[in-house]
């Protein structure tokens, strides 16, 4: 078996993923289309040099719907003969597209991939696909169905993690991602979103608070605490599925 390597990984800054945010303004097309043409530039594309582009996203209808792997190549500058391929497996699409090209060149299926993913919440809202998983009633009893956050509370209450071990890993993770920035850590990776003037929309990412603090994160209240608890009762569903848990933390 060949081993598979990655030559580059770039990204577009981070947004808020709300209508206020700056790249609500951006499609999921254009977004993916400046990766492609960054990775092109950098590395000195040339003809078909890539067999496929393999996209990940989770929530695949409207500006995402349609194999917006291919929509992406045929809207940037690459060969325009270069397939696309959309792939979903919820939140780790992105990563799960890496690996599957890295498996096609280890498997000799090919030589040269592009591979991530996007996801447009303020465009695109998680759950707008009405996936039967959640809203086909049949479906979700037997399948036993949460939202990913009470499945997050769930691994918490199961390995002890605290409110407290939570909201002090976030804390330094501001703290850690002020400082990359600072430190010019993700000059190579970043690929600046641009208006078609070629003004800048966003050059970082925007939602970084290194300022807050144990306090502050102390007196939000728990995203899924309602869902779980009150309407809908997610919790009791995930405790029919672990019964040993008298209680999701």
């Amino acid at each position: 078996m060949r081993d598979a390597f990655i030559y580059d990984a770039l990204r577009s800054p981070r947004g808020k993923g709300r209508a206020d945010g700056s790249l609500h303004e951006v499609t999921p097309v254009k977004l993916s289309a400046d990766m492609l043409n960054g990775i092109k530039e950098r590395n000195g594309l040339e003809g078909h040099a890539v067999e496929d582009v393999i996209w990940g996203n989770a929530t695949q209808v409207k500006e995402q719907g349609g194999c917006l792997a291919r929509t992406a190549v045929l809207a940037s500058d690459l060969d325009e003969r270069i397939p696309g391929l959309s792939i979903n497996r919820f939140c780790a699409s992105g990563m799960e597209a890496v690996n599957l090209a890295a498996n096609q060149v280890r498997g000799g299926a090919g030589e040269g991939y592009i591979a991530g993913g996007v996801e447009c919440m303020s465009r695109v809202p998680m759950g707008s696909d009405g996936a039967a998983i959640a809203v086909d009633p049949s479906v979700a009893m037997k399948t036993y169905f949460v939202p990913q956050g009470i499945s997050a509370d769930i691994i918490a209450t199961e390995f002890g993690i605290s409110r407290d071990d939570a909201d002090a890993f976030a804390v330094e993770s501001q703290k850690r991602a002020a400082a990359a920035w600072k430190d010019n850590r993700f000059v190579k990776s970043i690929v600046a979103i641009q208006d078609q003037n070629g003004l800048p929309i966003l050059e970082r990412d925007e939602y970084m608070r290194p300022g807050t603090d144990m306090q502050a994160l102390g007196a939000l209240k728990p995203s899924f605490k309602d869902q779980g608890e009150v309407m809908p009762g997610f919790d009791k569903v995930a405790l029919m599925k672990y019964p040993h848990l008298e209680r999701i933390n």
